[in-house]
């Protein structure tokens, strides 16, 4: 049963509101996972293909939990089941709720370990750790990190303490005012380190490599990969946007809003690339070279370059500003969760939250060291979790909630409350009702059998 103790939150200003929605879509995932995917998936063929997919299923969807959030006004599982029973529908809709926040808390655990990682790496490369070494060095380094207990533990604690901090504060005061100051922060070390890379080689090659159009390379392998990213990059199947709407009025044009922070997302992405690529190319290391892209190829670089103390620093200052702008918005559907349906304050409710999440990203980080021979069907703790999250709770989570929108709840009030004249609306129910579900339907069936 809900305990209403005070009237439910709300966001101070739309400007706010797109802040905190930008910082959540823009995480590792487009800083980190972003670049080193289009490295691996053949450049521009792999942006041209996220490109289309993000409009056709991350829009819609990102649409849908917001206006499910607005509609509700409550926590993701209460929103759930309030509108499916004002739809006239089972209440047992609120399950999607708890799948959605299950995966925001699960990933929280393991991204905060990342998070770490990036942390850590500010004080490495700012005290000129990797000045003059070479790959092998880099390479034995993040692998003494990943080896190191103690190292990661302190680091993850950290930067959980940080997330926990700011989420205690609240919506206004907490989440929001720190978007309205990272994300500026976030746009203008980006812009420093892309006029770095204009200036310094290797800038034209990147451009071109992202740009250029090569359809041939346009594989299904790579249709897949854009369609997987464009659906997780904008934080939707994790409660996080539902429980994000349930702060917005009915004043707020979604689909105008949508189209901004989806702008946004792509856009500080797509920098993220003109950021890291100059650099890659300068200094004739692999584009390729995966998830080793940002803690290995890089530091190389940092360490071989004249700025590469000041260019480095702030790249992992980025990192960490992008990661946690996304981990508080990960921890807010736990902590909204237990503030509204339990007696415990704020407070009380974002340390019990970020207390069992810490717990659970040590088990993570130990997957890496300690309990490295203990699996999970194959996998370590960290891997498992990841997995777990990618290819099971979050497209699952997403797919019912653009289900709900599009099958479940009354079209023509919906219709209304978007604005959408006929022609327009017409286009929306073709992407809603077939088009994202079935994209999303693809990418879950692949990933199971990949």
């Amino acid at each position: 049963m809900a305990i209403n103790k005070q009237e439910h939150a709300q966001w101070s200003s739309s400007f706010g509101f797109v802040l905190a929605a930008v910082g959540s879509a823009v995480g590792l995932g487009n800083i980190w996972k972003f670049p080193y995917m289009v490295g691996e998936s053949g450049g521009s063929a792999f942006v041209i293909a996220y490109l289309f997919c993000i409009a056709l299923v991350g829009f819609p969807i990102l649409v849908a939990e917001w206006l499910i959030g607005r509609r509700g006004q409550k926590n993701p599982v209460n929103t759930f089941s309030d509108v499916a029973a004002t739809e006239g529908k089972s209440r047992s809709w609120g399950i999607v709720g708890a799948t959605g926040i299950l995966g925001g808390f699960l990933i929280l655990s393991f991204y905060s370990v990342i998070g770490g990682w990036a942390l850590n790496y500010i004080t490495k490369v700012a005290t000129g750790s990797f000045a003059g070494q070479d790959s092998d060095s880099v390479a034995a380094t993040f692998d003494a990190m990943l080896a190191s207990a103690g190292t990661l533990t302190i680091w993850h604690t950290v930067f959980m303490i940080l997330t926990a901090v700011i989420v205690g504060i609240g919506v206004t005061s907490g989440i929001e005012k720190t978007a309205k100051i990272l994300m500026p922060l976030l746009g203008v070390i980006l812009f420093v380190i892309v006029g770095y890379n204009v200036m310094n080689g290797g800038f034209g090659e990147a451009v071109a490599y992202l740009f250029t159009p090569d359809l041939s390379k346009l594989t299904a392998d790579v249709m897949l990969a854009a369609l997987g990213h464009a659906f997780f990059t904008l934080s939707i199947g994790m409660g996080i946007m539902v429980a994000y709407g349930s702060y917005l009025g009915r004043e707020v044009n979604l689909l105008k809003t949508a189209r901004t922070v989806v702008i946004l997302d792509t856009v500080i992405a797509l920098a993220a690339g003109l950021a890291i690529f100059p650099i890659i190319f300068s200094n004739g290391l692999d584009p390729a070279s995966g998830p080793g892209l940002i803690f290995v190829s890089l530091p190389i670089a940092f360490g071989s370059m004249g700025a590469g103390t000041i260019i480095g620093a702030l790249f992992f200052l980025l990192i960490t500003f992008a990661a946690i702008t996304s981990s508080i918005s990960l921890l807010e559907p736990t902590v909204e969760l237990l503030e509204e349906r339990t007696s415990m304050s704020r407070t009380v409710s974002t340390i019990v939250a970020s207390t069992v999440i810490w717990l659970l990203g040590i088990a993570a980080l130990l997957s890496f060291n300690l309990w490295s021979d203990f699996t999970i069907m194959g996998n370590g703790i960290f891997d498992a979790l990841d997995k777990l999250t990618s290819k099971f709770l979050l497209p699952l989570t997403g797919l019912a909630a653009i289900v709900f929108v599009g099958w479940k709840m009354d079209q023509r009030d919906i219709q209304q409350e978007l604005g959408l004249s006929n022609g327009t609306w017409q286009l929306w129910q073709i992407v809603a009702k077939f088009i994202a579900p079935i994209a999303v339907i693809v990418v879950f069936v692949t990933s199971l059998m990949g």
